[in-house]
Protein backbone atom coordinates (compact mmCIF):
# COMPACT_ATOMS: atom_id res chain seq x y z
CA UNK A 1 0.00 0.00 0.00
CA UNK A 2 3.02 2.10 0.49
CA UNK A 3 4.59 1.38 -2.72
CA UNK A 4 0.93 2.19 -4.20
CA UNK A 5 0.79 5.73 -2.30
CA UNK A 6 4.30 6.47 -3.40
CA UNK A 7 3.50 5.90 -7.32
CA UNK A 8 0.46 7.95 -6.47
CA UNK A 9 2.14 10.77 -5.36
CA UNK A 10 4.49 10.67 -8.49
CA UNK A 11 1.24 10.26 -11.14
CA UNK A 12 -1.05 13.30 -9.51
CA UNK A 13 1.08 15.89 -10.37
CA UNK A 14 0.82 14.42 -14.26
CA UNK A 15 -2.50 14.72 -14.43
CA UNK A 16 -3.06 17.53 -13.00
CA UNK A 17 -0.33 19.35 -15.54
CA UNK A 18 -2.38 17.55 -18.15
CA UNK A 19 -5.33 19.04 -17.51
CA UNK A 20 -4.09 22.33 -16.65
CA UNK A 21 -2.40 22.07 -20.13
CA UNK A 22 -6.00 21.54 -22.08
CA UNK A 23 -7.38 23.65 -20.07
CA UNK A 24 -4.81 26.57 -21.08
CA UNK A 25 -5.12 25.11 -24.92
CA UNK A 26 -9.06 25.69 -24.50
CA UNK A 27 -9.12 29.15 -22.98
CA UNK A 28 -6.64 30.46 -25.58
CA UNK A 29 -8.49 29.06 -28.50
CA UNK A 30 -11.53 30.49 -26.60
CA UNK A 31 -9.91 34.24 -26.48
CA UNK A 32 -8.84 33.98 -29.79
CA UNK A 33 -12.20 33.34 -31.10
CA UNK A 34 -13.77 36.08 -29.01
CA UNK A 35 -11.21 38.34 -29.89
CA UNK A 36 -11.83 37.94 -33.71
CA UNK A 37 -15.53 38.83 -33.23
CA UNK A 38 -14.59 41.66 -31.05
CA UNK A 39 -11.33 43.31 -32.21
CA UNK A 40 -10.06 45.20 -29.79
CA UNK A 41 -10.16 49.53 -30.53
CA UNK A 42 -6.66 49.26 -31.73
CA UNK A 43 -7.43 46.73 -34.48
CA UNK A 44 -10.25 49.01 -36.01
CA UNK A 45 -9.61 50.98 -38.84
CA UNK A 46 -9.13 54.51 -38.39
CA UNK A 47 -12.45 56.34 -38.18
CA UNK A 48 -13.55 58.58 -41.18
CA UNK A 49 -13.70 62.40 -40.83
CA UNK A 50 -16.93 64.19 -42.39
CA UNK A 51 -16.21 67.98 -40.89
CA UNK A 52 -19.25 69.89 -41.98
CA UNK A 53 -19.04 73.98 -42.01
CA UNK A 54 -21.82 76.30 -42.86
CA UNK A 55 -21.13 80.05 -43.12
CA UNK A 56 -22.66 82.91 -41.33
CA UNK A 57 -25.50 80.51 -39.94
CA UNK A 58 -27.65 82.18 -36.76
CA UNK A 59 -27.19 80.58 -33.93
CA UNK A 60 -31.10 80.63 -34.17
CA UNK A 61 -31.19 79.00 -37.38
CA UNK A 62 -31.14 75.94 -36.70
CA UNK A 63 -34.07 73.65 -34.77
CA UNK A 64 -32.23 71.93 -32.53
CA UNK A 65 -31.08 75.20 -30.95
CA UNK A 66 -34.43 76.23 -30.65
CA UNK A 67 -34.88 77.51 -34.04
CA UNK A 68 -38.33 78.35 -36.09
CA UNK A 69 -36.18 77.31 -38.93
CA UNK A 70 -37.05 73.37 -40.04
CA UNK A 71 -33.33 71.94 -39.86
CA UNK A 72 -34.31 68.22 -39.51
CA UNK A 73 -31.15 66.73 -40.98
CA UNK A 74 -28.97 68.95 -39.16
CA UNK A 75 -30.64 68.19 -36.02
CA UNK A 76 -30.41 64.43 -36.48
CA UNK A 77 -26.42 64.71 -36.18
CA UNK A 78 -27.81 65.82 -32.35
CA UNK A 79 -30.15 63.30 -31.89
CA UNK A 80 -27.30 60.35 -33.12
CA UNK A 81 -24.53 62.43 -31.26
CA UNK A 82 -24.06 65.48 -28.92
CA UNK A 83 -25.10 69.18 -29.11
CA UNK A 84 -22.69 71.85 -27.72
CA UNK A 85 -24.85 74.56 -26.06
CA UNK A 86 -21.65 76.54 -25.35
CA UNK A 87 -19.51 75.91 -28.50
CA UNK A 88 -17.67 78.91 -29.83
CA UNK A 89 -15.15 79.63 -32.53
CA UNK A 90 -12.03 81.06 -32.44
CA UNK A 91 -13.25 84.28 -34.87
CA UNK A 92 -15.91 86.35 -35.46
CA UNK A 93 -15.45 85.93 -38.87
CA UNK A 94 -14.87 83.84 -42.09
CA UNK A 95 -11.45 83.68 -42.24
CA UNK A 96 -9.68 84.17 -38.65
CA UNK A 97 -12.08 81.18 -37.68
CA UNK A 98 -11.14 79.13 -40.47
CA UNK A 99 -7.49 79.49 -39.56
CA UNK A 100 -8.02 78.47 -36.02
CA UNK A 101 -10.21 75.74 -37.08
CA UNK A 102 -7.69 73.89 -39.65
CA UNK A 103 -4.63 73.99 -37.51
CA UNK A 104 -6.22 73.72 -33.84
CA UNK A 105 -4.47 76.36 -32.86
CA UNK A 106 -5.39 79.85 -32.20
CA UNK A 107 -5.04 82.09 -35.25
CA UNK A 108 -3.62 84.95 -33.13
CA UNK A 109 -0.26 83.33 -32.39
CA UNK A 110 0.60 82.93 -36.14
CA UNK A 111 -0.90 86.52 -37.34
CA UNK A 112 -3.52 84.90 -39.49
CA UNK A 113 -4.08 88.03 -41.90
CA UNK A 114 -7.58 88.20 -42.93
CA UNK A 115 -7.77 90.68 -45.59
CA UNK A 116 -4.60 89.57 -47.10
CA UNK A 117 -4.41 86.80 -50.16
CA UNK A 118 -1.95 84.97 -47.63
CA UNK A 119 -3.95 84.53 -44.32
CA UNK A 120 -2.54 81.50 -43.26
CA UNK A 121 1.48 80.88 -43.50
CA UNK A 122 3.34 78.17 -44.96
CA UNK A 123 4.66 76.85 -41.63
CA UNK A 124 1.54 76.08 -40.01
CA UNK A 125 0.36 72.57 -40.44
CA UNK A 126 -3.11 72.27 -41.44
CA UNK A 127 -5.47 69.47 -40.18
CA UNK A 128 -5.63 68.18 -43.84
CA UNK A 129 -1.68 68.18 -43.64
CA UNK A 130 -1.07 65.73 -40.81
CA UNK A 131 -4.13 62.86 -41.68
CA UNK A 132 -2.40 63.13 -45.04
CA UNK A 133 0.60 61.88 -43.61
CA UNK A 134 -1.11 59.08 -41.49
CA UNK A 135 -2.65 57.61 -44.72
CA UNK A 136 -5.94 59.73 -45.09
CA UNK A 137 -7.75 60.24 -48.54
CA UNK A 138 -8.29 64.24 -48.18
CA UNK A 139 -10.99 66.15 -50.08
CA UNK A 140 -12.16 69.83 -49.73
CA UNK A 141 -15.50 70.41 -51.13
CA UNK A 142 -16.65 74.43 -51.27
CA UNK A 143 -14.95 77.61 -49.77
CA UNK A 144 -11.34 77.18 -48.96
CA UNK A 145 -10.62 81.54 -48.06
CA UNK A 146 -6.93 80.73 -46.73
CA UNK A 147 -5.13 81.53 -49.76
CA UNK A 148 -5.35 82.13 -53.30
CA UNK A 149 -1.72 82.11 -54.67
CA UNK A 150 0.44 79.44 -55.59
CA UNK A 151 1.58 77.73 -52.68
CA UNK A 152 -1.28 78.37 -51.20
CA UNK A 153 -4.38 76.85 -52.40
CA UNK A 154 -6.30 73.49 -51.35
CA UNK A 155 -3.70 70.94 -53.37
CA UNK A 156 -0.53 72.27 -51.71
CA UNK A 157 -2.33 72.29 -48.22
CA UNK A 158 -2.91 68.24 -47.28
CA UNK A 159 -5.96 68.08 -49.42
CA UNK A 160 -5.99 65.23 -52.55
CA UNK A 161 -8.93 66.44 -53.99
CA UNK A 162 -10.60 69.92 -54.52
CA UNK A 163 -13.58 71.26 -55.95
CA UNK A 164 -14.71 74.51 -54.77
CA UNK A 165 -13.48 78.46 -54.75
CA UNK A 166 -10.48 79.95 -53.18
CA UNK A 167 -11.70 83.49 -52.06
CA UNK A 168 -14.21 84.33 -49.76
CA UNK A 169 -17.75 84.99 -51.18
CA UNK A 170 -19.36 83.20 -54.71
CA UNK A 171 -22.54 83.73 -57.08
CA UNK A 172 -25.10 80.49 -56.07
CA UNK A 173 -25.83 79.76 -59.60
CA UNK A 174 -23.92 79.67 -62.71
CA UNK A 175 -22.16 83.11 -63.92
CA UNK A 176 -23.65 84.63 -66.41
CA UNK A 177 -27.77 83.32 -65.17
CA UNK A 178 -27.97 86.11 -63.06
CA UNK A 179 -26.41 88.45 -64.46
CA UNK A 180 -28.02 91.51 -62.41
CA UNK A 181 -27.09 89.93 -59.06
CA UNK A 182 -25.82 93.08 -56.80
CA UNK A 183 -23.08 90.91 -56.36
CA UNK A 184 -21.99 89.13 -59.89
CA UNK A 185 -19.32 92.00 -60.14
CA UNK A 186 -17.59 91.66 -56.71
CA UNK A 187 -17.59 88.10 -57.17
CA UNK A 188 -15.41 87.88 -60.01
CA UNK A 189 -13.16 90.60 -58.25
CA UNK A 190 -12.41 88.80 -55.43
CA UNK A 191 -11.51 84.48 -57.12
CA UNK A 192 -15.34 83.91 -58.79
CA UNK A 193 -14.03 81.13 -60.61
CA UNK A 194 -14.82 77.66 -59.10
CA UNK A 195 -12.15 74.90 -59.65
CA UNK A 196 -11.71 71.37 -59.88
CA UNK A 197 -8.23 71.07 -58.52
CA UNK A 198 -5.68 73.64 -60.31
CA UNK A 199 -8.27 74.00 -63.26
CA UNK A 200 -11.53 76.42 -63.76
CA UNK A 201 -14.57 74.35 -64.42
CA UNK A 202 -17.86 75.34 -65.17
CA UNK A 203 -20.92 75.14 -63.04
CA UNK A 204 -24.72 74.38 -63.72
CA UNK A 205 -26.46 72.99 -60.84
CA UNK A 206 -26.91 75.35 -57.54
CA UNK A 207 -24.25 75.46 -56.00
CA UNK A 208 -25.05 74.01 -52.86
CA UNK A 209 -26.67 71.08 -54.33
CA UNK A 210 -23.06 70.95 -56.48
CA UNK A 211 -20.87 70.49 -53.12
CA UNK A 212 -23.40 67.88 -51.97
CA UNK A 213 -23.35 65.99 -55.47
CA UNK A 214 -19.45 65.96 -54.86
CA UNK A 215 -18.59 65.45 -51.76
CA UNK A 216 -21.35 62.17 -52.27
CA UNK A 217 -18.80 61.19 -55.18
CA UNK A 218 -16.24 61.42 -53.01
CA UNK A 219 -17.45 59.00 -49.96
CA UNK A 220 -19.28 56.68 -52.83
CA UNK A 221 -14.95 56.46 -54.16
CA UNK A 222 -13.28 55.76 -50.64
CA UNK A 223 -15.25 53.53 -49.05
CA UNK A 224 -12.22 51.28 -48.60
CA UNK A 225 -9.45 53.70 -47.01
CA UNK A 226 -9.92 56.26 -44.14
CA UNK A 227 -10.65 59.84 -45.83
CA UNK A 228 -10.94 63.24 -44.71
CA UNK A 229 -14.33 64.90 -46.22
CA UNK A 230 -13.64 68.94 -45.54
CA UNK A 231 -17.27 69.90 -46.46
CA UNK A 232 -17.20 73.91 -46.66
CA UNK A 233 -20.85 75.70 -48.06
CA UNK A 234 -20.86 79.02 -48.56
CA UNK A 235 -24.50 78.79 -47.61
CA UNK A 236 -25.49 80.59 -45.93
CA UNK A 237 -23.64 84.17 -46.97
CA UNK A 238 -24.59 86.21 -49.01
CA UNK A 239 -25.63 86.55 -51.74
CA UNK A 240 -29.16 85.60 -50.94
CA UNK A 241 -30.08 83.66 -53.66
CA UNK A 242 -32.29 80.75 -53.29
CA UNK A 243 -33.72 77.74 -55.80
CA UNK A 244 -37.73 77.96 -56.71
CA UNK A 245 -38.95 74.93 -54.63
CA UNK A 246 -37.18 76.15 -51.66
CA UNK A 247 -38.78 79.60 -51.72
CA UNK A 248 -42.39 78.08 -52.16
CA UNK A 249 -41.73 76.46 -48.75
CA UNK A 250 -41.34 79.32 -46.97
CA UNK A 251 -44.03 81.46 -48.59
CA UNK A 252 -45.28 82.33 -45.44
CA UNK A 253 -42.55 84.20 -44.59
CA UNK A 254 -43.40 87.95 -45.72
CA UNK A 255 -39.87 89.74 -45.17
CA UNK A 256 -37.85 88.68 -48.62
CA UNK A 257 -34.53 88.50 -47.56
CA UNK A 258 -35.78 86.05 -44.56
CA UNK A 259 -37.93 83.89 -46.81
CA UNK A 260 -34.61 83.94 -49.19
CA UNK A 261 -32.42 83.15 -46.11
CA UNK A 262 -35.01 80.43 -44.84
CA UNK A 263 -35.46 78.94 -48.22
CA UNK A 264 -31.19 78.67 -48.55
CA UNK A 265 -30.77 77.22 -45.09
CA UNK A 266 -33.32 74.35 -46.03
CA UNK A 267 -31.40 73.73 -49.70
CA UNK A 268 -28.20 73.39 -47.05
CA UNK A 269 -29.90 71.26 -44.25
CA UNK A 270 -30.96 68.98 -47.44
CA UNK A 271 -27.55 68.73 -48.58
CA UNK A 272 -26.24 67.50 -45.27
CA UNK A 273 -28.64 64.67 -45.72
CA UNK A 274 -27.28 63.88 -48.78
CA UNK A 275 -24.26 63.44 -47.39
CA UNK A 276 -25.53 61.62 -43.94
CA UNK A 277 -27.17 59.39 -46.00
CA UNK A 278 -24.27 58.43 -48.32
CA UNK A 279 -22.44 57.38 -45.16
CA UNK A 280 -25.07 55.30 -44.09
CA UNK A 281 -25.81 53.59 -47.58
CA UNK A 282 -22.15 52.83 -47.58
CA UNK A 283 -21.98 51.41 -44.62
CA UNK A 284 -20.24 53.77 -43.02
CA UNK A 285 -21.48 55.91 -40.47
CA UNK A 286 -20.54 53.53 -37.93
CA UNK A 287 -17.01 54.21 -38.07
CA UNK A 288 -17.50 57.68 -38.98
CA UNK A 289 -16.79 61.08 -37.08
CA UNK A 290 -18.85 63.65 -38.04
CA UNK A 291 -18.72 67.29 -36.73
CA UNK A 292 -21.01 70.30 -37.96
CA UNK A 293 -20.98 74.04 -37.32
CA UNK A 294 -20.86 77.63 -38.27
CA UNK A 295 -17.57 79.40 -39.01
CA UNK A 296 -18.82 82.35 -36.80
CA UNK A 297 -22.31 83.45 -35.72
CA UNK A 298 -24.96 84.77 -37.89
CA UNK A 299 -24.60 88.62 -39.72
CA UNK A 300 -28.52 89.89 -39.28
CA UNK A 301 -27.96 93.25 -41.46
CA UNK A 302 -27.04 91.05 -44.45
CA UNK A 303 -28.34 87.59 -44.31
CA UNK A 304 -31.27 88.21 -42.74
CA UNK A 305 -29.82 85.49 -40.02
CA UNK A 306 -31.15 85.12 -35.83
CA UNK A 307 -28.59 84.82 -33.46
CA UNK A 308 -31.68 84.85 -30.35
CA UNK A 309 -31.07 85.22 -27.19
CA UNK A 310 -27.48 86.06 -27.66
CA UNK A 311 -26.57 89.78 -28.29
CA UNK A 312 -24.12 90.87 -31.50
CA UNK A 313 -23.60 89.17 -34.52
CA UNK A 314 -20.45 87.97 -36.85
CA UNK A 315 -17.44 90.26 -36.85
CA UNK A 316 -17.42 91.09 -33.07
CA UNK A 317 -17.27 89.45 -29.73
CA UNK A 318 -20.69 89.53 -28.24
CA UNK A 319 -21.77 85.83 -27.99
CA UNK A 320 -23.73 86.16 -31.24
CA UNK A 321 -20.60 86.95 -33.08
CA UNK A 322 -18.63 83.64 -31.98
CA UNK A 323 -21.32 81.04 -30.65
CA UNK A 324 -22.32 79.01 -33.10
CA UNK A 325 -24.34 75.54 -33.77
CA UNK A 326 -21.96 72.99 -33.00
CA UNK A 327 -22.78 69.20 -33.51
CA UNK A 328 -20.57 65.75 -33.11
CA UNK A 329 -21.22 62.67 -34.23
CA UNK A 330 -19.61 58.94 -33.92
CA UNK A 331 -22.14 55.90 -33.07
CA UNK A 332 -21.01 54.13 -30.25
CA UNK A 333 -18.31 56.26 -28.96
CA UNK A 334 -20.20 59.34 -28.44
CA UNK A 335 -23.86 58.98 -26.46
CA UNK A 336 -26.11 59.70 -28.94
CA UNK A 337 -28.70 62.49 -27.69
CA UNK A 338 -26.27 64.17 -25.42
CA UNK A 339 -26.21 68.06 -24.82
CA UNK A 340 -22.84 69.07 -23.00
CA UNK A 341 -22.55 72.31 -21.42
CA UNK A 342 -19.25 73.11 -20.85
CA UNK A 343 -17.68 75.86 -22.77
CA UNK A 344 -15.48 74.19 -25.81
CA UNK A 345 -14.11 75.61 -28.94
CA UNK A 346 -13.62 75.30 -32.90
CA UNK A 347 -10.29 74.76 -31.66
CA UNK A 348 -10.74 71.53 -30.18
CA UNK A 349 -11.82 69.63 -33.24
CA UNK A 350 -8.38 69.17 -34.71
CA UNK A 351 -7.11 67.69 -31.29
CA UNK A 352 -10.09 65.53 -30.86
CA UNK A 353 -9.78 64.40 -34.64
CA UNK A 354 -6.38 63.57 -34.23
CA UNK A 355 -6.63 61.64 -31.22
CA UNK A 356 -8.89 59.59 -32.80
CA UNK A 357 -7.07 58.78 -35.71
CA UNK A 358 -3.49 58.14 -33.85
CA UNK A 359 -2.92 60.64 -31.23
CA UNK A 360 -2.01 64.26 -31.21
CA UNK A 361 -0.18 65.42 -27.64
CA UNK A 362 3.66 65.09 -29.48
CA UNK A 363 2.83 67.16 -32.13
CA UNK A 364 4.17 70.32 -32.80
CA UNK A 365 3.89 73.06 -33.19
CA UNK A 366 1.58 72.66 -29.89
CA UNK A 367 -2.51 72.40 -30.27
CA UNK A 368 -4.18 75.05 -28.11
CA UNK A 369 -7.44 72.58 -28.45
CA UNK A 370 -8.29 69.55 -26.02
CA UNK A 371 -9.40 65.67 -27.13
CA UNK A 372 -13.42 66.08 -26.63
CA UNK A 373 -14.14 62.46 -26.55
CA UNK A 374 -13.05 61.20 -22.82
CA UNK A 375 -15.08 64.15 -21.75
CA UNK A 376 -17.96 63.02 -23.74
CA UNK A 377 -17.71 59.30 -22.94
CA UNK A 378 -17.48 60.68 -19.30
CA UNK A 379 -14.16 59.54 -18.81
CA UNK A 380 -12.62 63.05 -17.69
CA UNK A 381 -14.70 64.84 -15.38
CA UNK A 382 -15.05 68.83 -15.19
CA UNK A 383 -14.40 71.42 -17.95
CA UNK A 384 -11.70 70.90 -20.98
CA UNK A 385 -10.76 74.50 -20.95
CA UNK A 386 -10.01 76.79 -17.91
CA UNK A 387 -10.02 79.58 -19.82
CA UNK A 388 -11.42 80.95 -23.62
CA UNK A 389 -9.51 83.87 -25.20
CA UNK A 390 -10.76 85.87 -28.37
CA UNK A 391 -8.34 89.26 -29.84
CA UNK A 392 -10.04 90.30 -33.51
CA UNK A 393 -9.53 93.86 -34.38
CA UNK A 394 -9.26 95.94 -31.70
CA UNK A 395 -11.93 93.57 -29.27
CA UNK A 396 -10.79 91.69 -26.80
CA UNK A 397 -12.37 88.60 -24.54
CA UNK A 398 -11.76 85.74 -22.38
CA UNK A 399 -14.52 83.00 -20.90
CA UNK A 400 -13.74 81.29 -17.06
CA UNK A 401 -16.24 79.44 -15.50
CA UNK A 402 -19.82 80.81 -15.94
CA UNK A 403 -17.73 84.43 -16.67
CA UNK A 404 -16.94 86.58 -19.36
CA UNK A 405 -15.10 89.56 -19.59
CA UNK A 406 -15.47 91.36 -23.39
CA UNK A 407 -13.60 94.35 -24.21
CA UNK A 408 -15.85 96.05 -27.44
CA UNK A 409 -13.01 98.15 -28.60
CA UNK A 410 -9.36 98.69 -27.54
CA UNK A 411 -10.38 101.60 -25.41
CA UNK A 412 -13.61 100.57 -24.03
CA UNK A 413 -14.06 100.08 -20.62
CA UNK A 414 -14.66 96.59 -19.49
CA UNK A 415 -17.86 94.38 -19.71
CA UNK A 416 -18.01 91.70 -17.30
CA UNK A 417 -21.26 89.00 -17.72
CA UNK A 418 -22.61 85.63 -16.19
CA UNK A 419 -23.67 83.72 -18.88
CA UNK A 420 -24.94 81.46 -17.23
CA UNK A 421 -27.77 83.96 -15.76
CA UNK A 422 -27.26 86.34 -18.39
CA UNK A 423 -27.12 84.39 -21.79
CA UNK A 424 -28.29 87.77 -23.98
CA UNK A 425 -25.31 89.60 -21.78
CA UNK A 426 -27.86 92.50 -20.98
CA UNK A 427 -26.55 93.20 -17.21
CA UNK A 428 -22.73 94.34 -17.41
CA UNK A 429 -21.73 93.53 -13.79
CA UNK A 430 -18.01 95.07 -14.05
CA UNK A 431 -18.97 97.44 -11.28
CA UNK A 432 -20.69 95.44 -9.05
CA UNK A 433 -17.86 93.22 -9.42
CA UNK A 434 -14.14 95.63 -9.86
CA UNK A 435 -12.37 92.97 -7.91
CA UNK A 436 -13.59 89.91 -10.43
CA UNK A 437 -12.65 91.98 -13.21
CA UNK A 438 -9.67 93.45 -12.39
CA UNK A 439 -8.58 89.56 -12.14
CA UNK A 440 -10.28 88.46 -15.39
CA UNK A 441 -8.14 91.62 -16.70
CA UNK A 442 -5.26 90.51 -15.66
CA UNK A 443 -5.80 86.67 -16.96
CA UNK A 444 -6.99 88.57 -20.21
CA UNK A 445 -3.70 89.86 -20.03
CA UNK A 446 -1.65 87.30 -19.43
CA UNK A 447 -3.67 85.00 -22.15
CA UNK A 448 -2.65 87.82 -24.92
CA UNK A 449 1.33 88.00 -23.98
CA UNK A 450 1.11 84.01 -24.12
CA UNK A 451 -0.82 84.38 -27.66
CA UNK A 452 0.13 87.24 -29.11
CA UNK A 453 3.46 87.54 -27.94
CA UNK A 454 3.01 91.33 -25.86
CA UNK A 455 0.74 92.81 -23.46
CA UNK A 456 -1.78 94.69 -24.62
CA UNK A 457 -5.11 95.03 -22.55
CA UNK A 458 -3.59 96.46 -19.19
CA UNK A 459 -0.37 97.95 -20.78
CA UNK A 460 -3.14 101.19 -22.73
CA UNK A 461 -5.38 101.59 -19.30
CA UNK A 462 -2.01 102.29 -17.51
CA UNK A 463 -0.91 104.63 -20.28
CA UNK A 464 -4.16 106.38 -19.63
CA UNK A 465 -4.15 106.98 -16.38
Amino acid sequence: MAAATQEQRKLTPLRDSRWQRLQLVALTLLLGACAAANPTPTEQPPPNIVLILADDQGFADVGVYGGALPTPNIDAIAGAGVRFSDGYVSGPACVASRCGLLTGRYQNRFHCKPLQDEPLPPSEPTLAERLQARGYSTALVGKWHLGSTPGLRPLERGFDEFFGFLRGIHLYYPQGQERDAPYYDFTLEHGGELYRGHEPVTETEYLTDAFAREAVDFIERHTDRPFFLYLSFNAVHVPLQAPPEHLEQFRYIEQPARRALAAMNSAMDEAVGQVTQSLRDNGLEENTLLIYLSDNGGSPMSNASLNDPLRGAKSDLYEGGIRIPFLMQWKGVIPAGSVYDEPVISLDIASTVLAASGGYTSLKPRLDGHNLLPYLRGEENGAPHDLLFWDYKGQSALRRGDWKLLLPAADAQPQLYNLRLDIGEASDLSSTHPDLTVEMLQALDDYATDIRGYRRVLQHRQDDN
